[in-house]
């Protein structure tokens, strides 16, 4: 039984008070020795402020990286929202990406110790906290000020892997500046003038870089419909950071009507690669090579032939070749051809901790999220890019436990099932 009565407060000039009111708190005691709970109303101007703040609004909590992609796009304008979110053409490939997870299962065991877990893995024999990096995305200074600078920031924090575009806002010398101890790759378009792309080479090594990432799925640039409707180029302040005073710091006006981007990429990048230019590009630099955009295990097997340390599962987020594979479906293949002969990582459509658990149990060593990052970015700049990462983190862990595996290095492709599947188990 609960009672409930209103107490005045007692000072030290209320003593007749006191003595008119000491028969019936002596009846509270007694009350109280037989089980009675007692609850005493303090007067409300007694109350501390944290006793009568208002609770944030649910909806206004950022749980999910779901919750960053809404509440971070509304901070950008459309042409820059457009711009991040596009795919290509019908844009098939972008919904694919991610409701291609979806279609795969968990299964988990039972009865297992899992209290002492660990997240950590390696990527290019470097230790990181958790196998998921940041993959590259073109002129961050336009998700927020902070930039190139905030993800960096966030990530050497996080302990793990981003990798800078060739088209970012901040210049490869800033960014080291900026986040001395990050591990950064440097994502790498091939120019017609190769002059360009070796001096890019000599500062990503300068400025110790750990490794270079090289797109080789685009050939000529995809058609972002949007982007094309929207005559999109550079907002006014944001540069080209590694070009600054050059003619490729630019493309505003390249182009009189669709897409400045794809006008200055058509101009500028070399559609002429073979895999000679692998070699080629391995003699310009003694960082480790990673090539980013394999979708097919002939091309895998390739990759593995002419030497290179790692590949990315990857079909540019959607936006280059529409109708291409979702990258989690292109991912057993790929791995079953290399047969451990190089790392293989994954992204498009990571968007949860189950995904990468996903990924990895099919065989990906890692995984790469390059939306997410963007999202955080526009909600709340570094702080934002720390929050998707922590959230990453705790579904990774906790799916490890779910599944009674205490490490990822522990998953295995029996960990996960087709959802057609069912019926065969």
């Amino acid at each position: 039984m609960r009672l409930c009565c209103c107490l005045p407060l007692i000072s030290k000039g209320a003593s007749k008070e006191y003595c008119r009111m000491k028969p019936l708190l002596l009846l509270f005691v007694a009350l109280a020795t037989f089980g009675f709970s007692l609850a005493v109303a303090v007067p409300a101007e007694s109350q501390s402020d944290d006793e009568t703040e208002t609770p944030k609004n649910g909806s206004d909590m950022v749980v999910t990286v779901d919750d960053l992609q809404r509440l971070g796009l509304p901070n950008l304008n459309q042409t820059v929202r457009d711009y991040y979110e596009s795919g290509a053409d019908q844009e098939q490939t972008l919904y694919e990406n991610t409701a291609a997870f979806k279609r795969w299962r968990l299964l988990y065991r039972v009865l297992v110790d899992v209290v002492n877990r660990k997240t950590t893995t390696t990527m290019l024999g470097k230790e990181v906290s958790m196998p998921l990096g940041i993959a590259p995305s073109a002129m961050q200074k336009m998700a927020n000020s902070i930039g190139e600078v905030g993800t960096a920031t966030a990530s050497q924090e996080a302990g793990t892997v981003m990798i800078l575009s060739t088209l970012s806002s901040t210049s490869i010398e800033d960014l080291r500046k900026a986040a001395p101890n990050a591990t950064l790759w440097l994502q790498l378009y091939v120019f017609k003038n190769r002059t360009v792309t070796e001096e890019l080479l000599y500062r990503a090594y300068c400025a110790n870089f750990s490794a270079v990432v090289l797109t080789v799925d685009a050939p000529t640039w995809g058609q972002r419909i949007v982007d094309v409707r929207n005559a999109f180029k550079i907002p006014e302040g944001i540069t080209l950071g590694n070009f600054e005073e050059s003619v490729y710091s630019n493309f505003d006006s390249k182009s009189k009507s669709g897409s400045g981007l794809t006008k200055y990429t058509n101009d500028f990048f070399d559609p002429s690669l073979t895999w000679e230019s692998v070699q080629w590009l391995k003699n310009a630099t003694t960082l480790p090579i990673v090539l980013k955009g394999i979708i097919t295990p002939e091309d895998a097997e390739l990759a593995a032939h002419y030497g290179v340390k790692a590949i990315i599962v990857s079909n540019h987020g959607g936006r280059q070749l529409d109708g291409s594979p979702a990258t989690i479906e292109a991912l057993s293949s790929v791995v079953k051809a290399v047969r451990e002969r190089l790392e293989v990582y994954l992204d498009g459509g990571v968007r949860t901790g189950t995904d990468v658990i996903k990924a990895l149990a099919l065989g990906a060593k890692a995984v790469f999220v390059g939306r997410p990052a963007l999202w955080g970015l526009a909600y709340n700049g570094t702080d934002g890019v720390r929050k998707m990462l922590d959230i990453f983190r705790t579904e990774i862990n906790r799916t490890l436990a779910l599944m009674g595996h205490s490490s990822v290095f522990t998953l295995r492709p029996q960990d996960v099932i087709r959802q057609e599947r069912y019926g065969h188990l």
